[in-house]
């Protein structure tokens, strides 16, 4: 009973600031003096710090013990926060940003909807797709709420153009997918003074943690000194992404975004962490003590290396640093264009050759042509070269067939059109360039894409 006559007390305190702003503005007089619950209110003609508008349109979230009321509200309202990547995790955080109030939201995506992104990407909406993420989403943040400035970058963030961007926000959201954009942003925001609010997600699972937290915390190289195999990553058009997983997670980024702009973490509180969702088979939610900063980090440790000049020169190639898958393994004869498979192979039905389809199952089971053998790649690659497995799921197959391999966009199927060929030592294979997607767009469009 006590916390809920505490509570009705605070909201009819709101309620009489409320009127006596109105009176104030009306009447141009000074407040008077007013009694709640026999407690005694001494108002001054000082102007109020918010208009009646947000008063209102804040009122519960200024009631929450934990937000400091009036002068935490006031901190949200003069906050800019950058938001890089208006995607997956992007979506869900941005909402509430706005929704909370922060002053000031920058998005940075020069990426643009497709139809493929909406299951997850809620802020859009099918009549914006092939409008960029960026504009759509500032479209939909101005509904919610116009007390909020919002400012877009349909840009691509890189070296030449990042402190730019960076510099005139308190805390940057990283809502990217790609190593090498986290390796900029963590090397920036080190050089510049600012804490990252960062997170990744990717089929039912996600993770966040903090970054430079008051420039004491780990940077993203203090976690990762070096960089993750470019075999090892896996994106959402990859992967795949469920799509209220990843929304979780955002909805977090924004969580912890609102607590470092009301200072809930200080020096004496703050612990790294890392914080990791998964959805499947049953939710869970586990926080993990990271190490602090690492003293050799070439960032943000004693003796630093990384700097503006490097970065801004180009003298650090992320690219190169992170790697890349090498696909171009087969040559210029050991490809064939998807209007060349159709009109020698498929148009024609064939009979004497076999289709090799290397997605994995579940891809394969959305769709795929008929009379094809379906191997993924990895299961490929487990074989060791051996024919005889090989002839356990292709019955027909010897080393004198003559194989096509497609896959999704004509990636994996160069890697295993050289496994087929030097491992299994099968000499008449090839390649469909641009793969399974590329034959839809180009030869069948009645093809379900996914």
């Amino acid at each position: 009973m006590g916390d809920e006559q505490e509570l009705l007390k605070q909201i009819r305190q709101l309620k009489l600031e409320n009127s006596q702003l109105r009176n104030q503005l009306e009447n141009g007089g000074v407040l008077g003096k007013n009694t709640i619950d026999g407690d005694v209110n001494t108002a001054t003609a000082t102007q109020y710090p918010l208009t009646l508008d947000e008063y209102h349109r804040y009122g519960r979230q200024m009631i929450v013990e934990e937000t400091g009321g009036v002068e935490g509200q006031i901190k949200l309202k003069n906050a800019k926060v950058l938001v890089i990547g208006a995607g997956g995790l992007g979506c869900p955080s941005l909402p509430y940003l706005a929704g909370a109030g922060i002053g000031t939201i920058g998005i940075v995506d020069n990426d643009t909807i497709d139809t493929s992104n909406l299951h997850r990407q809620i802020l859009h909406s099918t009549n914006n797709v092939g409008m960029l993420k960026c504009e759509s989403a500032k479209k939909y943040l101005n509904m919610l709420n116009p007390n909020v400035k919002v400012i877009t970058y349909p840009v691509r963030l890189d070296n030449n153009n990042a402190f730019d961007i960076m510099k005139d926000y308190d805390l940057v959201l990283d809502c990217t997918d790609t190593p090498v954009t986290r390796y900029l942003i963590s090397d920036v925001a080190v050089n510049l003074g600012m804490t990252i609010v960062s997170a990744s997600g990717v089929r039912t699972e996600g993770q966040l943690t903090i970054l430079n937290f008051k420039n004491v915390g780990p940077c993203y190289r203090c976690f990762y000194p070096v960089p993750p195999s470019p075999n090892s990553v896996s994106s959402c058009s990859e992967g795949g992404v469920i799509g209220p997983c990843i929304g979780l997670v955002g909805v977090m980024m924004a969580v912890e975004t609102i607590k470092l702009l009301l200072d809930a973490y200080t020096l004496d509180n703050w612990e790294p962490f890392l914080m990791q969702y998964s959805g499947f088979p049953k939710q869970t939610l586990r926080t993990f003590r990271m190490r602090g900063r690492k003293n050799n980090c070439k960032c943000c440790g004693t003796n630093p290396t990384i700097n503006k000049q490097m970065i801004e020169s180009n003298e650090i190639d992320y690219q190169e640093f992170c790697g890349a898958r090498n696909y171009n393994v087969c040559s210029d004869n050991e490809r064939i264009t998807v209007k060349e498979f159709e009109e020698s192979y498929h148009k024609i039905d064939k009979k004497d050759y076999i289709l090799l389809d290397v997605r994995p199952p579940h891809h394969y089971d959305i769709s795929h042509l008929s009379y094809t053998y379906n191997v993924p790649v990895k299961s490929l690659r487990n074989m060791n070269g051996s024919l005889e497995q090989l002839q356990e799921v292709i019955p027909d197959v010897n080393k004198n067939s003559e194989i096509v391999v497609m896959c999704r966009f004509g990636n994996d199927s160069r890697l295993a059109t050289r496994l087929l060929k030097d491992e299994f030592k099968i000499n008449n294979v090839k390649d469909v360039a641009g793969g399974f997607f590329k034959y839809i767009d180009d030869i069948d469009q009645t093809i379900p894409k996914y």
